[in-house]
C-alpha cells in the first residue's frame, strides 16, 4: 500500500461501516451504523441523509487518529442513485418494497432474458432495473437530464463529485448489464437507461480528491484520494484471492451477511458452463473486478436467521455461546427437529416453499442450533447449484458460528473448508485494490467438519424441502 492510512466505506442494506487502515494494512479503528429505511413520495428509500451525516462525524474523528491518503466506497449490489447536475434527483429505492402488481407486470414484460444478462427475475426492487422503471414511471422527469449510478459508486460521487460506474454493481443481478459481452443489456440500451450510466470506470481508479466541502467538513487532507469502489461480495471474492490457500485455485466464497452469496471462482474458464445455473433458484451471473463472470447463488441467511432466532443474530455466532449450541445439536439431530425453507419467500434454491419448524425445540440453545443447521443446509443447496468445488472460504458475520460451519464442513466432505478469522473481509478485498500484494492480516482456518453424519438427515430435509417447493 502506499505510505498513508486509507479510509473504507461499506454501505451494506443493514449496516453502515467505516473502517481505518494503516499503511500496512492493520486496522485502526471500524465504526459501525444501523441503517435505516425512510419514506419519499410514493416508495421507501435508502437513508442516504443519516448515513452521511453519521459518515461525516466518524471521518473527522479519523482524521485526528492518521494522516489519510485515499478513501473506497464499497455497496451493496442493489442499490441505486439518479442524480441530476450535483444533487439526487430522487432518493434510492429500497430494494425490499414490493412494486404495485401492474407496475411489476409491466416490467417483467419488457426485461431480457437470464441467458442475456445473468440476472434471475427477483422479487420487490432488487433488479435494478425495476427500481428505475418504478422511480421513473412515479416521477417521468428522472428520464432526462440524469445520470445514474451503483451505490457504491454513488458514494463516491458524493465524496469527489466525479460521476461513474463500474462492472460489479452493473453485474449484480441488475437486468442492466450483459455480463459475457460486458456491455450494457438490450433493456438498458431500449429504455436509455445506457447512456444515462455515469461513465465506466475500474474499482481500483481514482475518480480525483475528497472535494472541498467534505474537506472542511472533516478536516481530512486536501489531496486524499477517492476510489471508485464495488460491490460487497465481489470485494469478499477479491479479498479471498488474497490467501495462498485460494489464489489461482478452483474454488468458492461464501460471504455472509443479510445476504449469503456463494461466489465460485474457476480454475479455468472452460470449467464454467453458465447454461447450467437455475434462475428459478436465486442463481445468477456476477461479475468481478476484473469484468470477468462468476457463477453465483444466494440466500437471504441474515434475514432468517433474524426471523427465526430475534433481531440480533449475534446469537448464531457468539463466542461464549458456541460450546453450548455444539452441545444441543445431537438433541436435534436426535429429535428429528428441522427448519423447512423458506422464512425469505422468493430468494433461495427454495424460494417458494413457507417456512416452517417439523417439531419447533424447546429451549433457546436448541433452537439457535437448529437455525444454524438450517443456515449450513441452505447454504449446501446454494453450493450445489454453482457446480462447488476442491475448496470453500466462508468469511463475513456467520463466519464464526461453530455449528453452521462445522455442520457445512460435514456436508460437503468432498471440499477443504475454510474460515477467515478476521472480521473484516470486506474491507481488505477493498485495499487490495489499492495493492494487490498486500498480505493477509490473519491465516485462514480450516475447519474440523462435525463428528456427525448428517447424510440422512440432509436427505429427509431435501425431500421435504422440494416437495414444499413443488406444493407451492
Amino acid at each position: 500500500m502506499r505510505g498513508r492510512a486509507t479510509i473504507v466505506l461499506d454501505v451494506g442494506k443493514t449496516l453502515a461501516k467505516l473502517s481505518l487502515w494503516s499503511p500496512d494494512g492493520a486496522l485502526i479503528e471500524r465504526r459501525v451504523r444501523p441503517n435505516e429505511r425512510v419514506r419519499a413520495a410514493g416508495y421507501a428509500a435508502l437513508d442516504t441523509a443519516g448515513i452521511e451525516l453519521w459518515a461525516t462525524g466518524v471521518l473527522r474523528h479519523f482524521g485526528t487518529l492518521a494522516d489519510v491518503g485515499a478513501i473506497i466506497p464499497v455497496g451493496h449490489g442493489a442499490g441505486v442513485a439518479i442524480i441530476r447536475d450535483d444533487r439526487l434527483a430522487c432518493l434510492p429505492a429500497d430494494y425490499e418494497e414490493a412494486m404495485p402488481v401492474h407496475l411489476r407486470a409491466a416490467y417483467e414484460a419488457e426485461r431480457g432474458t437470464f441467458a442475456e444478462t445473468g440476472s434471475p427475475c427477483l422479487p420487490d426492487g432488487l433488479n435494478l432495473g425495476a427500481q428505475l422503471f418504478r422511480l421513473e414511471h412515479l416521477d417521468p422527469s428522472l428520464a432526462h437530464g440524469t445520470r445514474i449510478l451503483p451505490w457504491a459508486q454513488y458514494w463516491s460521487w458524493r465524496l469527489s463529485g466525479v460521476a461513474a460506474s463500474e462492472v460489479t454493481s452493473l453485474g449484480c443481478h441488475s437486468d442492466l448489464w450483459n455480463p459475457i459481452a460486458g456491455t450494457p443489456s438490450q433493456l438498458a440500451e431500449r429504455r436509455g437507461w445506457a447512456k444515462r450510466l455515469a461513465p465506466l470506470r475500474r474499482a481500483g481508479d481514482t475518480l480525483g480528491r475528497l472535494s472541498s466541502d467534505w474537506t472542511a467538513i472533516t478536516g481530512l487532507p486536501a489531496d486524499t484520494e477517492v476510489h471508485c469502489g464495488l460491490h460487497d461480495s465481489n470485494a469478499a471474492l477479491l479479498a479471498a484471492r488474497g490467501f495462498a490457500e485460494i489464489a489461482g485455485n478452483e474454488s468458492t466464497v461464501l460471504s455472509t451477511g443479510t445476504w449469503f452469496v456463494a461466489m465460485r471462482s474457476p480454475k479455468d474458464a472452460a470449467s464454467v458452463d453458465t447454461g447450467r445455473l437455475d434462475e428459478r433458484r436465486d442463481c445468477l451471473i456476477n461479475v468481478d473486478a476484473f469484468g470477468k463472470p462468476v457463477p453465483s447463488a444466494r440466500f437471504m441467511g441474515g434475514r432468517e436467521i433474524e426471523t427465526l432466532i430475534g433481531l440480533d443474530t449475534r446469537q448464531i455466532d457468539i463466542a461464549p455461546d458456541q460450546p453450548a449450541l455444539l452441545a444441543a445439536l445431537p438433541e436435534v439431530l436426535t429429535a428429528g427437529t428441522m427448519v423447512l425453507p423458506t422464512f425469505a419467500p422468493g430468494y433461495g434454491p427454495f424460494p417458494h416453499g413457507r417456512g416452517g419448524w417439523t417439531a419447533e425445540p424447546a429451549g433457546s440453545e436448541r433452537r439457535r442450533a437448529a437455525v444454524s443447521l438450517y443456515a449450513a443446509l441452505l447454504a449446501d443447496a446454494a453450493l450445489d447449484l454453482i457446480g462447488t468445488r476442491e475448496r470453500l472460504l466462508i468469511e463475513g458475520r456467520f463466519a464464526e458460528g461453530q455449528v453452521f460451519v462445522r455442520a457445512l464442513a460435514a456436508l460437503r466432505p468432498d471440499l477443504r473448508v475454510y474460515v477467515g478469522k478476521a472480521h473484516n473481509d470486506v474491507s481488505y478485498g477493498a485495499l487490495r485494490l489499492l495493492d494487490a500484494a498486500l498480505p493477509p492480516v490473519e491465516p485462514l482456518e480450516q475447519v474440523e467438519p462435525l463428528d456427525a453424519d448428517l447424510a440422512a438427515y440432509r436427505a429427509r430435509w431435501r425431500r421435504e424441502s422440494e416437495r414444499m417447493e413443488t406444493a407451492a
